[in-house]
């Protein structure tokens, strides 16, 4: 697995319109907003590295928890003719935003890339389609254990024998969570960071740092494999207690 640190040569900046929409979905919903500042270029590069390294060929992407679109902004250029993005959003005002971005964006007109855009929560979506590539900004540190694994199984159960999920989690949030939450909620923070944490030793290619973003974050590529052998095996929110 790699694991490598990006340079330090450009500082992020973020649209006053995405921050502020940012900041207030955030205080109306944890659950489908995680973040208080959209995504930087230098994470959303890396989350869509795996998409960008197969071009030309036409994929099956999925991107899940997109927000006001800075992730979407990057996919969409790497789309192939003949690819499909599929974006789900549970969010219905970063919903309809997408849906305006989809519609105007002049790169799928060129490409003839099918664009879906979902109002609804990842684990929930209804489909028969398989994907190359996840791409997910969903917030799981905020989410519960029983969330986190029902999500995590989805991804799996989404991709292509061989497919890629790539994620990030912001640096140093276990630790701030530390110093000012709750006994119940520190549990629950560190029982979701045990579940990732076995996923990334099963299913982890690379480990990337991201220090020019908005908190700092890690960028994860975690790879289906072609046979499922040995799938992690989390404990049980009981067996945790």
């Amino acid at each position: 697995m790699n694991d490598r640190t990006t340079s330090h040569d450009s500082v992020l900046t973020h649209g006053h319109a995405e921050s502020w929409m940012f900041l207030i979905e955030a205080a109306r919903d944890l659950r489908t907003t995680g973040a208080v500042a959209p995504s930087g270029k230098a994470l959303a590069r890396l989350l869509t590295d795996p998409v960008r390294a197969q071009a030309p060929h036409p994929l099956a992407v999925l991107e899940a928890g997109a927000g006001t679109g800075p992730v979407t902004r990057a996919l969409i250029p790497q789309l192939s003719r003949g690819s499909r993005l599929d974006i789900v959003e549970a969010n219905p005002r970063f919903a309809a935003r997408l849906k305006g971005l989809v519609t105007a964006h002049p790169h799928l007109t060129a490409t003839s890339a099918q664009v879906n855009v979902y109002q609804a929560y990842v684990e929930q979506l209804d489909t028969d389609q398989r994907y190359d590539v996840i791409v997910s900004g969903l917030p799981l540190t905020n989410f519960t254990p029983v969330q986190v694994e029902r999500i995590m199984a989805r991804y799996m159960e989404l991709l292509h024998p061989g497919g890629t999920l790539t994620y990030f989690a912001y640096l140093g949030t276990r630790k701030a969570r530390a110093l000012t939450a709750s006994r119940a909620e520190a549990r629950r923070h560190a029982a979701v960071d045990e579940i990732m944490a076995t996923y990334q030793r099963t299913y982890a290619t690379g480990r990337w740092t991201v220090w020019a973003n908005l908190p700092p974050a890690y960028v994860w590529h975690l790879r289906r494999p072609l046979v499922f052998a040995d799938s992690p095996e989390p404990q049980s929110v009981e067996a945790r207690r």
